[in-house]
């Protein structure tokens, strides 16, 4: 919240009763905490993929679903030539204290590290991928908590778009929020999430996750939000230039044990 607002909020607040002050406050809160804190992880494979697949199925994504963290694991949906695959994890925490609870607890969870050991020790001398990259994002107001796909999905696409400045990626946002996503609903983009990236290799920028039955469908609605007269009108306004600069597009498939 900005400081300004914050201000006005508190004086207003200042006029009311006691109780409907601590309940403004609660509210406040509440509505601070429902949003969902996303991380989601790229892993770029050098070595044998299904051990990395064993160690996220048995070990590593069983410990953080002990904690109540639903998971999300992904595998390209194709390789080109020349590229190396990859492994992509989403882990959905309730809140920020959640992921700084989980983030520590883990390595206390005897189970896990008894799981994982088999993993650490082969992949220690012979590395398995050759780094991860790690976005913190938080959910979008719009979509505060993520939503279920259904269970025909096929095809996933997360999307990272950079923006010039902060000031533009925070527009960048604000047009999701305000306009987009009302139009990605209307033609059938499935919206899984939408993340505002807190803490990522590159930044400002902002994710988001959506999903298709397949690639058929994912090209018949694509079409039609481009034609769409509301998304022409959005994409004209002044408020919303030079948002994004760069926009990265990775197709996904879920893996067996993918709870997304």
């Amino acid at each position: 919240m900005k400081r300004r607002n914050f201000i006005k909020a508190a004086g207003a607040l200042s006029m009311l009763p006691a109780t409907s002050m601590a309940s403004s406050f609660n509210n406040m809160n509440e509505a601070m905490t429902k949003k969902e804190i996303y991380e989601w992880r790229i892993y770029t494979l050098t070595g044998d993929g299904e051990l990395l697949d064993t160690f996220l199925k048995e070990a590593l994504i069983p410990a953080y679903q002990r904690h109540k963290v639903k998971t999300g694991a992904f595998k390209l949906y194709k390789i080109n030539d020349g590229e190396k695959d990859q492994r992509h994890v989403l882990f959905i925490y309730p809140n920020i204290e959640t992921y700084l609870k989980v983030k520590k607890a883990i390595w206390d969870d005897k189970q896990f590290l008894t799981a994982a050991k088999p993993f650490f020790d082969t992949s220690a001398p012979n590395p398995v991928y050759s780094a991860f990259e790690s976005y913190l994002t938080e959910a979008f107001d719009k979509i505060p908590v993520h939503r279920k796909p259904d269970p025909s999905r096929g095809l996933f696409e997360i999307r990272i778009y950079h923006s010039p400045n902060e000031e533009a990626n925070k527009r960048k946002v604000r047009m999701f929020n305000v306009d987009e996503i009302a139009v990605f609903d209307e033609v059938k983009i499935n919206s899984v999430l939408f993340g505002d990236i807190l803490s990522g290799p590159n930044m400002p920028a902002l994710l988001y996750l959506t999903w298709y039955k397949d690639e058929t469908t994912r090209s018949a609605v694509w079409n039609q939000f481009i034609k769409h007269p509301e998304w022409k009108r959005i994409s004209g306004l002044p408020e919303y230039a030079y948002t994004a600069t760069k926009n990265q597009s990775i197709f996904l498939t879920p893996l067996s044990f993918s709870e997304i």
